[in-house]
């Protein structure tokens, strides 16, 4: 395993150095260059520059879709209640019991993000507790292995292809709390896993060369997300676990896995990892991390976050936001801190990530069942008619 500081050193130079040709990349998934439905616009850049024409796009697309649903979307108590609630690993996995996504609906989320003046939709294949909504031969924790039986993020494509929206695929890549050879707590982050008063026999995670075997099930599943759908981009998630142990999580791999299948595909993560990301996506205010990373985690790392910021300075970035305050995933709205935004405030955030020269990537939360919260709908349909 690479030492620590001598991996933060080589990450600080990643932003200037050559991306190499991956050594177990499998062929393009478009070798003919077959312009996206999505870029069809930008058909003739494309054909010079791929990922130029993706760039040209995002940089006008302006406004997207942001969905978090998932297991935790049964209960209603936030997407990390897992952790916080220290749910035992077997007694979570019985949610899938439960999950029908009887009510998800691809046609009426894409007809929506298009009548609400949006050009893509991101949606949550895999997030902290390691729940897949798509299609995969390395795990059975998937929604089709589920009550629901549906390839979720494939029934989205479908839907986007269709109508010319663009699909990121949001990943959680620094947090897993079902995998077993995920890092644990003692490897440097308190949310790497949940703080069982009694150790689970899932987790068998030993030693930092254990982690060797999440990277080879992420490398295998960010090249089904790519084969299978190729998306308009990769979004990972959460970068305070990759800044925390940056050597853990091998992202230029990752990045050139990606970039070698699909050479559209944009690759994102929140303020970012490596500063080789074609766009930062950070949360709300869309600020460094550096300062609070400094306090968590030491010097080493807040100076990565700083390096990597800065790098993102002269890009077209992202900010995402969400149509329930204070909640990512469906809560119910008991009080002012869960209420629903209206369309004034979308407005404003709209405005604030124009000024800003960002994107704009407005969460709501489906309900347990899948269905898009009707206020939410009224509320981006009223602000699509405003915005034209």
């Amino acid at each position: 395993m690479t030492d620590r500081r001598d991996f933060i050193k080589t990450l600080s130079l990643a932003g200037t150095s050559l991306l190499l040709p991956s050594p177990f990349a499998a062929a393009s998934i478009n070798p003919e260059k077959t312009v996206p439905n999505y870029l069809s616009k930008y058909k003739d850049l494309y054909a010079k520059d791929p990922k130029a024409a993706s760039l040209a796009w995002f940089n006008e697309a302006k406004y997207g879709l942001f969905m978090h649903y998932g297991l935790y979307s049964i209960w209603g108590r936030g997407a990390w209640v897992q952790l916080f609630e220290k749910t035992p690993v077997a007694e979570y996995r019985k949610l899938m019991n439960e999950f029908t996504a009887r009510k998800f609906d691809a046609d009426f989320i894409t007809d929506l993000a298009l009548e609400s003046g949006m050009k893509y939709v991101n949606i949550t294949t895999k997030h902290h507790d390691g729940f897949c909504l798509f299609k995969s031969a390395q795990t059975d924790y998937t929604s089709v292995h589920a009550a629901a039986k549906r390839d979720l993020v494939g029934e989205l494509n479908a839907a986007c292809q269709k109508k010319g929206l663009g699909l990121f695929l949001y990943y959680s890549v620094a947090a897993d709390w079902h995998h077993p050879y995920f890092p644990a707590k003692t490897a440097g982050w308190q949310y790497f896993r949940p703080d069982y008063a009694q150790p689970q026999p899932e987790y068998r995670y030993k030693t930092e060369k254990d982690a060797e075997r999440y990277t080879a099930y992420v490398k295998a599943q960010l090249r089904e997300l790519v084969t299978q759908y190729d998306p308009a981009g990769i979004w990972f998630d959460p970068v305070r676990g990759l800044y925390a142990r940056p050597d853990l999580f091998p992202m230029e791999e990752f990045y050139r896995e990606i970039r070698s299948l699909s050479p559209h595909a944009l690759v994102s993560f929140k303020q970012g990892a490596t500063g080789t990301e074609d766009f930062a996506a950070p949360e709300r205010k869309a600020a460094s991390l550096a300062d609070q990373i400094q306090s968590d985690f030491g010097a080493e790392s807040a100076a990565l976050a700083k390096r990597v910021w800065e790098a993102h300075h002269s890009k077209h970035n992202e900010t995402c936001s969400t149509l329930q305050r204070g909640a990512w995933s469906y809560e119910p709205e008991d009080n002012d801190k869960r209420r629903h935004l209206g369309v004034q405030e979308v407005m404003d955030l709209l405005a604030d990530a124009k000024s800003r020269n960002m994107n704009l990537l407005l969460n709501t939360g489906p309900l347990p069942e899948g269905d898009i919260h009707q206020g939410d709908a009224e509320t981006l349909r009223k602000v699509g008619k405003l915005i034209g």
